[in-house]
């Protein structure tokens, strides 16, 4: 249980074909999954805590993070894989069809799924994803993150860190970007950052989402945008997606991890969202 959770918390592990995921659910009522990539199921606890009061609530460590464990610790993420492990976990707790909100890479998570595996899920939530193949300077951007991760990949956390700031358009305070790359990292975040750079960047930012798809499945499509995220890399993305769609995006506070910056806030606004139908 996570120590910042104040709802009765139930923890498991399920048994796929190349690993094992680590989920979470709290509460009662209608099925809400809530998923990122890179970030954990810690990262939506307290988000999960507000909404469990009246829906029943699924977190997850994405595969390769955390306590999401891949038998080949090698094999890259993709969407469409954690698109898979949505499904297997909505399938194990026999509920659905269900609501998901992604945020970032679980953003690209939920298109996938939203186009391959509509029966399971009424509607998704894509909140700001990194689809950079969608934006016009796309081989500028697709050129600076691959320098990005041979960066990292050359044992420079810290420039790999401003380079990512630089190419989301994210301006942070210097004492943010230290504390966040400038030191050396405890165990379990180094190994999660190393997934994501190696095994995870890629795939999700280089993901092609089928619009037409998208546009005429049974499943509606919410995108989702950061009230606090103008001019940035995900706000291009996600605009481009809706206009793509021809649907009016969804706004919501606080900027990419709003989520995380002010959960009540942003349980409010989901809620409302959810409400819409």
């Amino acid at each position: 249980m996570n120590s910042t959770s104040t709802a009765p918390v139930t923890v498991g592990t399920l048994e796929v074909p190349d690993g094992r995921l680590h989920y979470e659910v709290r509460g009662q009522g209608p099925l809400v999954a809530l998923v990122a990539a890179p970030m954990d199921a810690a990262s939506f606890a307290p988000l999960a805590d507000l909404m469990a009061t009246d829906h029943t609530v699924l977190t997850t460590d994405p595969r390769g993070i955390n306590r999401s464990r891949l038998h080949d610790p090698h094999r890259d993420s993709t969407p469409r894989l954690r698109a898979d492990d949505v499904v297997r976990l909505i399938a194990h707790l026999d509920a659905g069809p269900a609501v998901v909100l992604g945020s970032s890479g679980g953003a690209c998570t939920v298109l996938a799924l939203a186009q391959e595996h509509a029966e399971r899920v009424n509607r998704v939530i894509a909140h700001e994803p990194p689809l950079l193949r969608l934006l016009e300077d796309r081989d500028e951007l697709l050129a600076r993150e691959e320098d990005m991760i041979a960066t990292y990949l050359a044992g420079d956390r810290l420039g790999a860190g401003r380079k990512f700031l630089a190419t989301a358009n994210i301006e942070l305070p210097e004492e943010v970007v230290q504390a966040m790359w400038g030191g050396e990292p405890e165990a379990q975040v180094a190994a999660d950052e190393h997934f994501q750079y190696a095994h995870m960047i890629r795939g999700t930012t280089g993901f092609q989402p089928d619009v037409a798809a998208l546009r005429d499945g049974p499943t509606r499509v919410v995108v989702g945008i950061g009230e606090e995220s103008t001019g940035q890399v995900c706000d291009r993305a996600s605009r481009a997606l809706a206009a793509a769609l021809g649907v009016a995006p969804a706004m919501f506070p606080g900027g990419h991890i709003g989520f995380v910056e002010d959960p009540q806030r942003f349980a409010t606004r989901l809620r409302e969202v959810l409400a819409e139908g």
